[in-house]
């Protein structure tokens, strides 16, 4: 499995041999941890970042890397259940973090494009109509867009001028140049002065948890508040020239968007752990859409679902006043990765931010879906298996299309010999005896 990004050479960090001392710890070498860096380096903030593997190794290779605040039917949810005032902040942060995208990028060698971003339906124009009022009490000039150049009668779209599109290894190979990393660096423990790796501990004023799961259970309940989701892309090569970003407004719905002449197809997705169309039905839409298509290569990504499709960027918990977190980015890694790096930069650096209390993991997260949550978690605990997860216990489930086992509690996956792939587990499977 590889994504088309991957060709992308990056720069090579050595790993941590010693104790060394810090202002800033950022745990976590992919797009949001580096940022976050890179950032707090702009404001003479002295930072280092500890990667597990190697930067940008994870979640952050198999983006479709749109850049883009056009975050599916989000904004009638958020007006309703928020007001105009809070649903606007949203808006706004993740228009800002587009913006800064825009001002690096254009020193930057990185494929970034402007283009157009369409939010469609097959058959559920109210909906769509609904979306584009909110976006308008908003203040946003969102406008109604037909007849799209897609291989399948639409409803209509949404659609968003002006967004991006960029290479995102090109874009991290080059802020990731002058930031120190230690790479082939795992965290094994937090404490209130750094954080214990395999050979020296890294002393830190304050620290940044930028690991996509939260790896810490102590504080904070991310094993309760988030859960994860699969998807899947296909890069498909001999396919008409599409412009334009194009996403389907059902859950797990489908996506278009091309780099390099080549179409990448998304789509398939499902709650890690359970049963999904993943490739297959990917490949059944492109024999039928796309017949003289190929694909050149394939891969599959995973994110972090918040409870309230708000991302959870600033203070760990309320017990850990020097500790922060990024986390549950909703399938929207890009832009809200850029968001929480400048949150939590103005928070250390000590700048008011305006979108922090929007952002705040301590926010009330009483909702329907946090009791699923607990109750998929107590179904799995106590479910006889073969296999266990080695963070908290849940039932593995076998994932025959990845040949992996993956954890429905909290999403953790693990190769078939047991080597962990994703956290937040930190340790592989156990021999079986």
């Amino acid at each position: 499995m590889k994504s088309i990004w991957q060709d992308n050479p990056m720069p090579h960090f050595p790993p941590l041999w010693g104790d060394i001392h810090t202002d800033v710890l950022v745990v976590g070498g992919g797009m949001a941890g580096l940022l976050c860096a890179y950032l707090l380096g702009q404001e003479g903030i002295r930072c280092a970042v500890a990667e597990a593997g190697t930067i940008a190794g994870g979640v952050t290779q198999y983006t479709t890397a749109k850049l883009t605040f056009q975050h599916g039917l989000i904004y009638r949810q958020l007006l309703d259940r928020l007001g105009s005032e809070r649903a606007g902040l949203y808006l706004e942060a993740n228009r800002q973090a587009l913006e800064a995208y825009r001002e690096l990028c254009g020193s930057i060698d990185c494929d970034f494009t402007e283009e157009d971003s369409f939010l469609f339906s097959v058959s559920d124009r109210d909906r769509l109509e609904e979306e584009l009022s909110a976006l308008i009490a908003l203040g946003y000039p969102a406008e109604f867009a037909e007849g799209l150049p897609l291989p399948i009668d639409t409803a209509g779209a949404i659609k968003f001028p002006h967004q991006a599109q960029f290479h995102p290894l090109k874009f991290l190979s080059a802020i990731a140049e002058d930031l120190t990393v230690y790479e082939n660096t795992p965290v094994r423990s937090l404490s209130k002065d750094g954080a214990v790796t395999d050979h020296g501990k890294i002393y830190a004023e304050d620290m940044i948890v930028a690991t996509h799961f939260p790896f810490w259970n102590r504080h904070g309940s991310y094993f309760l508040k988030l859960y994860q989701q699969r998807s899947y892309v296909l890069a498909l090569e001999n396919v008409p020239p599409l412009g334009g970003m194009y996403l389907e407004e059902r859950e797990n719905g489908l996506s278009f968007r091309s780099h390099g002449g080549r179409l990448l197809l998304g789509g398939g997705g499902h709650r890690t752990g359970f049963p999904g169309g993943g490739w297959r039905e990917l490949e059944d839409f492109a024999h039928t859409h796309y017949p003289d298509a190929s694909v050149l290569c394939r891969w599959a990504t995973q994110d972090c679902m918040s409870l309230d499709g708000i991302p959870y960027i600033g203070q760990y918990s309320a017990r850990t006043p020097n500790l922060y977190v990024a986390t549950g980015f909703n399938k929207w890694g890009m832009t809200s990765a850029m968001a929480a790096a400048r949150i939590l930069s103005d928070r250390i650096s000590g700048k008011d931010n305006p979108y922090a209390s929007l952002f705040s993991p301590s926010r009330n997260m009483l909702c329907p879906q946090l009791w699923s949550n607990a109750k998929e978690a107590v179904k799995h605990l106590l479910t006889v298996s073969p296999r266990r997860c080695t963070h908290m216990g849940c039932a593995l489930q076998w994932n025959p299309q990845e040949h992996t086992w993956d954890c429905p509690c909290h999403g953790s996956r693990f190769e078939e010999n047991g080597t962990l792939i994703e956290n937040p587990a930190t340790e592989n499977l156990k021999k079986r005896g």
